[in-house]
């Protein structure tokens, strides 16, 4: 079992920036990918950003790229997200998530929900106009 808990939501202002952290404990073992998804009320959960075990890998949803930044620490089992330039629609509730990805030559989607197997309880997010 993992557990993750995030933390650093909060309401900011248009333009304004926040910084989320996510930290993943229990039977974690190594070479896990850590992502990012949000929910906006009405709104499916969409993917927001992962990244891969060594880091080299990162992946972002369009609408993010150039203002989002994902990191991790392996060492302390943490995903954080800078998030710059923040706008109104990013609004909403902010997961993430625990994915011991694919078996060796079978990649998987990252982008979408049913490739992680834990998540946490999220964190909100309000940006406002």
């Amino acid at each position: 079992q993992v557990q993750l808990v995030e933390s650093g939501g909060g309401l900011v202002q248009a333009g304004d920036s926040l910084r989320l952290s996510c930290v993943a404990s229990g039977r974690t073992y190594n070479d896990y990918v850590l992502g990012w998804f949000r929910q906006a009320p009405g709104q499916e959960r969409e993917f927001v950003s992962a990244i891969s075990w060594s880091g080299q890998t990162t992946i972002y949803t369009d609408s993010v790229k150039g203002r989002f930044t994902i990191s991790r620490d392996n060492a302390k089992g943490t995903t954080s997200l800078q998030m710059n330039s923040l706008k109104p629609e990013d609004t909403a509730v902010y997961y993430c998530a625990f994915s011991r990805g694919g078996a060796p030559g079978f990649p998987i989607d990252l982008t979408i929900f049913d490739s992680y197997d834990y998540w946490g309880q999220g964190t909100q997010v309000t940006v406002s106009s």
